[in-house]
Parts: C-alpha cells; structure tokens; sequence
C-alpha cells in the first residue's frame, strides 16, 4: 500500500520560560532563568514548518497546552481566585508555579509512540501518549496531549489512541523520541526500534548521574498495545555512558529514516549487534556510525547533530534537517559536509533557526511527531491542522496578536497572561476546529 510520512509540530505555547525543570537536559539547565521570547519561538517553528510543507512534505501542527495550569496548581494547596492561586504559588512555590506553566508540550516528540496500520495486526495507526513520569512539569500533560490528538486523529476507523500507561517508574515512557522505525517503504510492514534506557528491575551497567528516563518495560506495552509482529520489533538499551554526558532522549545521539541510520558510535550497549540484526531484517539498510574522534558526544550534545530530521529526498535518498547549531561547529559540519559529498543515501542538509527551542534544550526532532499515513488515513484526520500558506499566514497573525516578545519567570504570576493564554487557545480551537479540547472551554 503506498504511505507517506507527515510531521506534526508542536506549536510553542503563551507561557515559554526557561526554567531549567529538565534536569539530564543540559541545555535546559544552562539557560534557567534567562528571558524568553514566546513570540520568536512560536515564530521560528512555523517558518520551520511551512519551508518543509513547500518542499512537498506533509506537515500539521499540533496545538499547545493551556498553561499555567491552574486546577494543578488548585490540587497542590493553592487556593482562592485565580488571581489569588498564582500570587501564592508565586509567593511560596514559584518552581511549581513554572512547571504548572511549563510550555515543554510543544516538544511532540515526547507526546506519544505511533505505529502505522502496515505494521498493527488490526490495520489501524496507533498512538500510546506518553506518560513522561521522570518530571512533573511533563507527567502533567498525558490527559490534555490525548485529547488533542484525539481532535486531530478523529476517525475511529482509522486510528486508536492509547491512554498513557501507569504513571510509575517501572512503565516509564518517553514517546517517539525513543523509537525508530525502518523500511524500504512506508506503506509496507517495517521494523520497529525501541530504545529504554534501563529496565524496571534493574541489573547491569546504569547512568549514575543523570536518571534513565525511558524504560523496556513500557517499550514492550506500547509494542503489545500497537499490535506488533514481534519478528518485526527490537529492543535496544541506550548507552548509560552518554545519557550521563546530557543524552536525555535516543532522539539526541541516533535518527532514522527508512533504510537509513544515523547514530553516534557509542549510541548503544552492544552496539554492533544492532546493527546486524538491522541489517538481517531492512532490505538496503545503510547505517551511518559517527566516530567520536569526528564529533564527540559532547559536540553531538550542543549541537543536537542528531537531533534532526531525516526525510526523503524528493530525488532519492534523505535531507537532514538541523539546527543553526549544527552549521556554527566547524567539525560538525565538516562532517555532514563530507558524507554529503560522498554521494551516499544522504544527500541534502537543510538548516533552521529555532533558537528559542535549542535554549530550553530542544531541536527539530523534538518539536515534531512523526505519522506514516495511507492516503485514506490523511482523508480521514482533522484537515484544518494541515499547513499551507493560509494556515501559515492565519497562525502567524494569531501569534502576532496574543504572544509575547518576552517572559520571565516573574511574569508567570500575571493574571493578564493567564486571561491571554485562554482567550488566544479559544480562538485557536475554532481555527483548527478542534472542538472544545481545554479544561476553560468546559
């Protein structure tokens, strides 16, 4: 059957901060409490979007949350007027005052695992939303990313969403940046990759500075709850190594594209038995190691190398979609310059400007979600989420109109910020006609 591979990018969020709430994300950290610019970010991922929907890729936009979150901050102690709630949580717990206004959702590549219907026994695309237990300002988003993806994917027929699983350690989920899949075509059956970073009961080599966020225990419940050909799905353990180096995610040390994987050569435990047992089941399957001599993990880390994007080259092979950062590090680009040279699968290198994202420590793989899609199946999700140069002039006005040029995290305790943020999400629900998706609209 033929299928086509859509991104869906978080739009940034009213209440972008930078916190430092991430702890193991070093970018995240290194910034906290520096200003923002809400306007800028949300700006920087549309031009992103739009830029790959004219080169001829599917691409929808993902709405954020509403922040700050009050009926957390309500279950948390906080009581009164709205007015009231903020001015206390400000008072007496401004860090849980930021992680209830946490705009991290934009980063969808956390929000959930899909696997498309060539590969789910009953024929449908599944998602499992992500429970993200490792951080609170995460762990609250599962309900409000299952409803939102629930207004997009709409069809019964056609898609199932999962809840997210239990939120306790063992079943630790961190969604698809944890997850690859391979094959020659996106119609026909693949082969699905899931990364954890430990094991519930734990044995073996662990990081011992940094927390293992992503667990195998949850890999193997989103694989049952997809319906997966188990000859068809590998389980593979992160290096614990380089998560202590800032590795939070598999999405910052590996990517990959059909027959194509992209990783640092000290990515996994046992690496090279992966790479056999990838060759044994993708036909054409080519593998690009970056030696550590070349790019360090420490160079990969700041300039989230490998927190791209592999899409197909409309002439055949794959462009690899970055960051700035990426283009800024001369031995980086030196690299990705040569094996583009080379005239292997990768063919084409695309930059982008996403700055505001990168400081709070998340690049182009983190903003999207990856959704492979038979032509019947895109019919069927909610098409106003769909870019085009409407939407794309429709959004930029909305955001010029209610966002922010900057923010602090002083700024999260202004109830005006509050009032903008539920008056911008409604009216943001009439234009992708999303339906009354937030708790206000209720």
């Amino acid at each position: 059957m033929i299928a086509r591979e859509a991104n869906f990018d978080g739009l940034v969020g009213l209440t972008h901060h930078y916190a430092g709430l991430s702890f193991g994300n070093e970018a995240s950290t290194r910034n906290q409490l520096q200003p923002s610019n809400p306007r800028l970010a949300a700006k920087q991922g549309l031009l992103k979007m739009k830029a790959l929907a004219d080169m001829g890729y599917v691409q929808g936009v993902i709405p954020p949350h509403e922040r700050p979150n009050l009926p957390l901050l309500r279950q948390l102690g906080f009581s009164g007027s709205d007015e009231q709630v903020l001015a206390r949580a400000a008072q007496q717990a401004p860090q849980l005052l930021s992680a209830a206004s946490s705009a991290s959702a934009m980063w969808v590549a956390n929000a959930a695992t899909v696997s498309p219907s060539a590969d789910s026994a009953d024929g449908r695309v599944h998602f499992t939303v992500a429970n993200l237990n490792n951080k609170f300002h995460r762990a609250i988003e599962a309900p409000e990313t299952a409803d939102l993806l629930r207004a997009i994917f709409r069809d019964p027929q056609h898609f199932s969403v999962h809840d997210a699983l239990p939120p306790v350690a063992l079943f630790g989920d961190e969604g698809a940046a944890n997850h690859n899949r391979f094959g020659a075509n996106y119609g026909d059956a693949g082969v699905q990759l899931f990364v954890y970073g430990r094991e519930g009961q734990p044995h073996g080599v662990a990081p011992s500075r940094y927390p293992a966020r992503q667990t195998r225990e949850a890999s193997e419940a989103v694989a049952r709850l997809h319906q997966l050909d188990s000859a068809r799905t590998l389980f593979a353990q992160q290096n614990p190594a380089v998560i202590d180096q800032g590795v939070f995610h598999n999405d910052v040390i590996a990517v990959s594209n059909q027959q194509l994987f992209f990783c640092h050569e000290q990515a996994f435990v046992d690496q090279p038995r992966l790479l056999q047992q990838l060759a044994q089941r993708v036909a054409g399957f080519e593998a690009i190691v970056v030696p550590a001599d070349r790019v360090s993990v420490a160079d990969a880390v700041q300039t989230y190398l490998f927190n791209s994007q592999l899409l197909q080259h409309p002439a055949g092979g794959m462009l690899l979609v970055l960051p700035e950062e990426s283009r800024q590090h001369a031995g980086v680009w030196r690299y990705l310059t040569e094996q583009v040279e080379r005239g292997g699968l990768l063919r084409e290198l695309r930059v982008f400007d996403l700055r505001e994202s990168m400081c709070n420590g998340g690049g182009p793989a983190c903003l999207r979600l990856r959704v492979v899609l038979t032509e019947a199946e895109r019919q069927a999700l909610n098409p106003a989420v769909l870019m085009n140069d409407r939407l794309f002039a429709t959004l930029n006005d909305w955001v010029d109109r209610h966002y922010r040029d900057r923010l602090t995290q002083a700024d999260l305790a202004d109830p005006h910020l509050l009032r903008e943020g539920r008056e911008a999400l409604d009216e943001l629900t009439r234009l992708l006609d999303l339906g009354s998706v937030y708790a206000f609209q209720r």
